[in-house]
């Protein structure tokens, strides 16, 4: 991506005319290395800083963002020193990826103070840091060092900007200048490495760029075009794949991955960004809070497979069971000709037939009668173990089943609310260690997903597998129709159907409803199950969202995405 520091010099005139003059009306913290900034200026308007995909930005946002229940604790500071506080100044050192903000803040007893605001959004990570009017460093996102480094990110520490590049500033060069350094460039070095190498605030993308369009031999002329652009704001352009997703961004056209990618240009740097990283961030949050239950659920389930492999191998062991009861037959048929200390019986076979002879292992320390008793009991227990096994393996199975319908459910988790719903259903099932009484947070409940056919009927998905049980078997009629993806782990879907027949369509909507939110996402097409919901049983002691049914029809659905959204009830 070319979020570098001429990228940044063209997104802060944007955003310099937009905040200069604005106030902080609120501020929010959705994950760790995120803020959202609402200000009001001419609008009201929502300011992101950070990002949580490893690529640091800052740009106006008009995606919704989840918020935490409870703000964490810098969130908290920010919102002591800097709610109300009006942004007097938006600067950039040089050609470094930092903004600096200069405020005027309410301060503690009413009376104005002066407040700075660094946004640093170098290397994997952005760091915020608030300082008071001698820059002083408050504190921050991301502390780093220690009060002796001389660049210490700590509370109390003098804060300094990063140490500048021994690198030319490209913005500042003349014609002539450009021209001179691209004639004294050695040959044989690659044109992209020498662009990075020796200009500020220029990505390895844009150097790559440089060089394709320099193959002509016109070097000097692309960098006094790309000075010029930059220095006139530059262009927000978005480059898609050749399927139509968003591949990469940058402040010029970008021509290096040939004909098979569409250039397309953005009304704004703010809404070239958001567009890029908002599918982006949503996947790489829900992964980075999904990592807990997943590693969870997973050593559960792998603990089962251990388990499993175990019981039937054991199961194995006690198919020659009914041997063993035959040598205690034929100990007990030669008793009489047997006696204490023997340890081998050589007799005739009389299961086998044909005057065949049977070699049988004895205990010389045993009587004939006791070793009789041992095979008589090693067959007992055999027997009493192929039953037991049997039953455990078949739990073993159930409960594999149910860890890989938590895991599929936590890869469609949308929001972290589905998530903790998740949690708080591995803890109750033992999975996960339950937080004290009093340490838990009060949940709200979460609903149901909703959607709309074209008719006008109702759908309803479960998010999880206890809202599966409750849609299904208390929250629904008995005549409403219940989708499910056939022989795959998935939401339960409900088609309300208000004591009528529903007509087709909605029910192939259901259906790609019930697709979508399963395992066989990725697949073309997806058998789905169809019956009414008073064919629905749970069996008695089941784990949650395991159900039977024996009556019903599958369609095949297609689980499309787009109809999918088209339907949702927002």
């Amino acid at each position: 991506m070319a979020f570098d520091a001429l990228f940044l010099r063209c997104l802060k005139g944007e955003l310099e005319r937009e905040l200069t003059g604005a106030r902080i009306e609120k501020i929010q913290q959705p994950a760790r290395g995120t803020l959202l900034l609402t200000v009001k200026g001419e609008r009201r308007r929502e300011l992101l800083i950070g990002g949580s995909s490893g690529a640091p930005r800052l740009h106006f946002t008009g995606e919704a963002l989840e918020k935490p229940q409870e703000p964490p604790m810098f969130c908290m500071l920010l919102r002591k020193h800097l709610t109300g506080a009006r942004i007097m100044e938006v600067s950039m050192p040089a050609t470094d990826r930092v903004l600096l903000f200069r405020l005027a803040a309410p301060g503690q007893f009413g009376e104005g103070e002066e407040r700075g605001l660094a946004v640093e959004l170098i290397g994997h990570a952005a760091n915020v840091i608030l300082t008071d009017r001698e820059g002083i460093i408050t504190d921050c996102l991301f502390r780093a060092g220690s009060a002796e480094d001389a660049r210490a990110v700590q509370p109390g520490s003098r804060y300094r900007l990063p140490p500048p590049q021994k690198k030319r500033d490209l913005l500042a060069l003349s014609d002539r200048e450009i021209v001179e350094l691209c004639e004294a460039r050695d040959p044989g070095r690659p044109v992209d490495r020498w662009v990075l190498e020796s200009f500020l605030g220029v990505s390895p993308l844009v150097a790559r760029e440089m060089a394709y369009r320099a193959e002509s031999g016109q070097l000097a002329a692309e960098l006094c075009r790309l000075r010029d652009a930059v220095l006139a704001g530059g262009q927000p352009c978005l480059l898609t794949g050749p399927e139509g997703a968003p591949f990469d961004f940058s402040y010029i056209p970008l021509f290096q991955y040939g004909p098979g990618y569409a250039l397309e240009k953005a009304e704004s740097f703010s809404a070239l960004l958001d567009a890029f990283y908002a599918k982006k961030d949503a996947v790489e949050r829900r992964r980075q809070r999904s990592g807990e239950l997943r590693r969870a659920a997973g050593t559960a389930r792998n603990r089962v497979i251990r388990r499993l492999e175990a019981q039937r191998q054991e199961l194995l062991n006690t198919e020659n069971k009914d041997w063993l009861r035959q040598c205690g037959d034929i100990i007990t048929a030669n008793l009489y000709a047997m006696k204490k200390g023997q340890t081998e019986l050589v007799a005739e076979d009389f299961y086998a037939g044909d005057g065949a002879m049977r070699q049988i292992a004895l205990d010389p320390q045993k009587t004939p009668q006791q070793n009789a008793a041992r095979y008589y009991k090693d067959y007992t227990r055999a027997k009493s173990a192929l039953a037991h096994l049997t039953e455990r393996i078949e739990q073993g199975q159930e409960e594999l089943s149910y860890l890989d319908s938590v895991l599929e459910e936590i890869d469609r988790a949308e929001t972290e609310r589905d998530l903790a719903e998740i949690r708080v259903e591995l803890e109750e099932t033992g999975y996960l260690r339950a937080p004290r009484q009093n340490r838990r947070p009060k949940r709200q409940p979460i609903q149901p997903m909703r959607f709309r056919s074209g008719a006008g009927l109702l759908i309803r998905a479960g998010r999880n597998n206890a809202q599966n049980d409750q849609l299904t078997l208390r929250d629904s009629a008995k005549t409403d129709l219940w989708l499910h993806a056939q022989k795959l782990h998935g939401a339960h879907v409900i088609l309300s159907c208000e004591g009528k027949t529903p007509d087709p369509q909605s029910v192939r909507e259901a259906a790609c409803v019930a697709a979508y939110y399963s395992q066989g996402r990725e697949a073309a097409k997806v058998p789905v199950d169809v019956t009414q919901v008073r064919q629905i049983k749970k069996p008695p002691a089941s784990r949650p969202g395991m159900v039977i049914y024996h009556t019903y029809r599958t369609l095949l659905a297609e689980p499309d995405e787009a109809l999918v959204e088209k339907l949702r009830i927002k």
